[in-house]
């Protein structure tokens, strides 16, 4: 077997998905990011939120250079990444009913705010509670998510519904599912998973367009500049005073 042709596979793989979100969501990223400049325009908060490696996501739009000071990671205790242990934890707190309620009641979310929900499948209680409740109490929902789970898998709602059906846009990664890529001779399960970087490639592409969207109205976007380039510490500190009322993560 040769690992570089298993390498080129993997990456011909991702780059294929990643032109078909291009191509084919190209409407969904304009209406995205414009829900996201309309938000920020009104004074409003921006929250991302994941479970799991959903999560990796979520947090590649917040607190990084060339991201917007204002999007704030909302995170539920437990389920946030793999730093649970013992890490099956996190995926059982998925399915359990009346977190995601408990979480937003007791956060700074509130009307008029918006929050980017990321879950692969969609289907678990948490994602979908998640943007239900989001929505009742009044914020935009954006759903970054794989549309097939809903034709192939059963929802672990309720409601038997997903993440997908409760959303003001959604963003379909077009990830398989499984999240796995490749298969090869002497593996004896599909491998090489590509949901991270077809759904960190939606969000950066939702918040490039609400940058511009912004600019064009002649709105500064609040933009971080890197700790790591001359000025760019100064600027971090005017862009985050700014915004102190929309900023969650100094605290």
């Amino acid at each position: 077997m040769s690992e570089s042709k298993l390498a080129d596979r993997f990456l011909d793989a991702a780059i294929a998905l990643l032109r078909r979100i291009r191509d084919e969501e190209s409407g969904a990223i304009a209406a995205a990011g414009t829900a996201v400049a309309d938000t920020v325009a009104a004074g409003g908060r921006l929250f991302a939120f994941g479970a799991g490696h959903s999560s990796l996501a979520a947090q590649d739009v917040v607190y990084r250079a060339g991201g917007f000071a204002v999007m704030n990671l909302l995170a539920v205790p437990g389920a946030v990444g793999v730093d649970v242990v013992p890490a099956p934890l996190g995926s059982a707190l998925e399915r359990v009913e009346g977190l995601a309620t408990a979480v937003l009641d007791a956060g700074p979310a509130t009307a008029g705010d918006l929050l980017v929900i990321v879950s692969l499948s969609g289907r678990n209680a948490l994602p979908v509670e998640m943007a239900l409740h989001a929505r009742a109490l009044g914020l935009t929902v954006i759903g970054v998510t794989s549309v097939a789970y809903a034709a192939e898998t059963e929802s672990r709602h309720r409601t038997g519904t997903f993440l997908k059906d409760h959303c003001d846009v959604v963003l379909d990664s077009g990830i398989a599912v499984g999240d796995a890529e490749l298969t090869a001779d002497g593996i004896g399960t599909p491998f090489a998973p590509a949901s991270t970087v077809v759904t960190s490639a939606l969000m950066q592409a939702m918040m490039a367009t609400a940058a511009g969207v912004l600019a064009e109205r002649g709105i500064e976007p609040p933009l971080l500049r890197s700790g790591n380039v001359d000025g760019g510490p100064e600027w971090n500190v005017r862009i985050m005073d700014e915004n102190r009322d929309r900023i969650f993560y100094r605290h």
